[in-house]
């Protein structure tokens, strides 16, 4: 008789670096990956900006919401390319982790680089735990959070 072992989660930091991503590469694969996100807006979504403090409770629907609107907004005012490229997700259709790169820290985020830069901002079905190293998070995308979410 075969025992069935409980599946055992692997821890977020681990997820995070070492996952596998599929990458949204078009601004129009974008727009459809958000419309299944705002479906699922009321999932229990963590919003985490890395090197902010870690959030202990996941977000409302209607924060997920705005998250979404304003995030479109900024990767599109700021990544003036004609294609994505810097949002990562588990799966694209029933994500469970996703990765946002910051327009203006992008080093390689491809992950080619033997230190690739931490996404600037992650919604997650798990709690997230610190991914903050000792590079501060920038003035600008520090008022850009605070003015989103009052912290």
């Amino acid at each position: 008789m075969s025992v069935i072992q409980p599946a055992v989660e692997i821890p977020f930091s681990e997820r995070c670096r070492n996952g596998s991503f599929k990458g949204v590469l078009r601004w129009h694969q974008l727009d459809t990956f958000w419309a299944a996100l705002r479906n699922a807006a009321g999932k229990g979504w963590y919003i985490y900006a890395v090197g902010e403090a870690v959030p202990d409770s996941p977000s409302s629907a209607e924060d997920v919401q705005r998250f979404i609107d304003e995030i479109d907004a900024l990767l599109r005012r700021e990544h003036d390319e004609d294609y994505c490229g810097i949002v990562y997700a588990d799966d694209l259709q029933t994500p469970t982790l996703i990765k946002i790169f910051d327009p203006n820290n992008l080093g390689s985020s491809c992950g080619s680089s033997m230190n690739p830069p931490k996404p600037g901002w992650i919604l997650s079905l798990q709690q997230p735990t610190d991914l903050a190293d000792t590079a501060p998070l920038p003035n600008n995308r520090r008022r850009w959070w605070n003015r989103l979410f009052g912290a």
